[in-house]
C-alpha cells in the first residue's frame, strides 16, 4: 500500500485540492481531518471540523479518540487500498497519522506549493482568517445530516491538468465549525416554528396552519404539520407543495438538516 502525504499550513487550501492530487497521483482514496473518504463518498470516520474547539479538532484528526480510530482502521482492511493520500499540516502530523492507523511508511511527499499558485494559497487563507470556512472534498449530501445547523454550502470545482484537457470536477463542501466562531450559534425552535408557519401560510390553497411540532434529532429535525385547505383541491398535490416549501425554506435560513415534512391534512373550508 503506497501512503502518500499531502502536506500544508492550516488555511492553505489542502482540503480543496485533495481531491485533484489524488487523481493525479492514482490515488481513489483519501484521509482528512478524520475522515476516510473513497471518491465522493465518506467510507468512515468523524469530522474533525464538527468538534466545539480547536485542541478537540486537532485530537480528532489524529485518530487520538479509541472507538474513531478502530473505526476507520476496520474501513481501511475491508476497502483494502492501493494507496492513501492523507492530509496535514506537517511531515510529523501525516505520519502521527499513519502510525496510528497501522499503515506503512510515507512513500512520497507533496506539498501544496507544488500544486498550487501562492497567490491561491494567500486567497485560501484570507478566507480561513476572515471568514471561518473550511473545505470537505466530499459532496454536501454525504455530510449534511453530520453538520445540521452549521453553515455549509455545496462547491464544485473545475480543474485542467494542461491546456486542451478535459476539465476535472468535484464536487466539495464549505463550512463553518464551531470553533471558528466567538461564542456559540444555536437555532432555536421557535424559530423554525416560525419560518414553518409563514412559508406554509403563504401556500395558496393553504387556509391555517393549525400545529406545528419540531422533533430534534442529533442528524436534523422532523417536522410535524397540521393544516387546514380550501375544499375541492387535490390534497395531497398541495401537501407536497407544503413539504417542500417547508423544508427548502428551513434549510436555506437555519441550515439545520430537515430529516422530513410531516404534513396532515386536519380539516377543509369553503
Amino acid at each position: 500500500m503506497r501512503i502518500v502525504a499531502f502536506i500544508g499550513a492550516s488555511g492553505s487550501g489542502k482540503s480543496y485540492s485533495a481531491m485533484w492530487v489524488a487523481k493525479r497521483n492514482d490515488i481513489d482514496f483519501i484521509i482528512d481531518d478524520g475522515l476516510f473518504i473513497k471518491g465522493n463518498r465518506v467510507v468512515a470516520g468523524f469530522s474533525a471540523k464538527k468538534e466545539s474547539t480547536k485542541l478537540a479538532s486537532v485530537r480528532r484528526a489524529l485518530f487520538l479518540d479509541p472507538d474513531h480510530r478502530q473505526q476507520v482502521k476496520d474501513a481501511i482492511g475491508e476497502e483494502k487500498p492501493s494507496a492513501i493520500l492523507i492530509l496535514g499540516t506537517s511531515l510529523g502530523m501525516v505520519e502521527a497519522i499513519a502510525k496510528a492507523l497501522n499503515l506503512p511508511p510515507i512513500s512520497k511527499i507533496i506539498r501544496i506549493e507544488d500544486v498550487v499558485d501562492r497567490e491561491d494559497i494567500e486567497k485560501a487563507r484570507k478566507m480561513r482568517k476572515t471568514e471561518g470556512k473550511h473545505v470537505i472534498p466530499v459532496p454536501t449530501f454525504e455530510i449534511k445530516k453530520d453538520f445540521s445547523g452549521y453553515f455549509l454550502h455545496p462547491l464544485k470545482i473545475f480543474k485542467k491538468k494542461h491546456q486542451g484537457d478535459a476539465p476535472f470536477i468535484a464536487d466539495k463542501s464549505v463550512v463553518r465549525p464551531a470553533f471558528s466562531y466567538m461564542g456559540d450559534y444555536t437555532i432555536s425552535d421557535q424559530v423554525i416554528l416560525t419560518i414553518c408557519k409563514h412559508e406554509a401560510s403563504s401556500i395558496h390553497d393553504v387556509v391555517k396552519v393549525n400545529k406545528i411540532q419540531i422533533e430534534d434529532s442529533f442528524s436534523g429535525v422532523i417536522i410535524n404539520m397540521e393544516v387546514t385547505l380550501v375544499y375541492g383541491v387535490i390534497l395531497h398535490q398541495v401537501a407536497r407543495v407544503v413539504q417542500s416549501t417547508v423544508k427548502n425554506a428551513v434549510e436555506k435560513y437555519t441550515a439545520v438538516n430537515v430529516l422530513a415534512v410531516n404534513v396532515t391534512v386536519k380539516t377543509l373550508a369553503i
